[in-house]
């Protein structure tokens, strides 16, 4: 079997662990051991927190359309039911944040899957 010498890419990927551990403190920045583990440590940990911050926006974009349709004397569901009747084609965390901010614009949306529940 023919010999494979490994010391270019070796060091190669060395110094490419040790300069993603950058910044890190004490022997993480230094070593590569260490490194390698705390660069490993920290993929899981940016591809973990990615997804935190969707996490609770859902219930909270519905519990203020919820709020806002109880408001004007519509249930969530016939509130999301009228608008699809009306043709709108607004998404929920848009719907949320007319709810929070602009309670006229939100009301006129009532309005309007209210009038389209009636009709159809």
């Amino acid at each position: 079997m023919t010999r494979v010498k490994r010391s270019v890419h070796a060091r190669k990927k060395r110094r490419a662990t040790l300069e993603m551990a950058k910044g890190y403190r004490g022997d993480a920045s230094r070593h590569y051991r260490t490194a390698k583990e705390a660069v490993l440590k920290a993929d899981q940990y940016r591809y973990r927190d990615r997804r935190k911050p969707q996490a609770g926006l859902p219930a909270a974009v519905d519990h203020a359309d919820q709020r806002c349709a109880r408001i004007n004397g519509l249930s969530y569901s016939q509130f999301m039911h009228g608008l699809q009747l009306a043709g709108v084609e607004l998404d929920r965390k848009i719907l949320a944040d007319i709810a929070v901010r602009d309670a006229d614009t939100f009301r006129r949306f009532a309005d309007r899957a209210r009038e389209a529940l009636a009709a159809g």
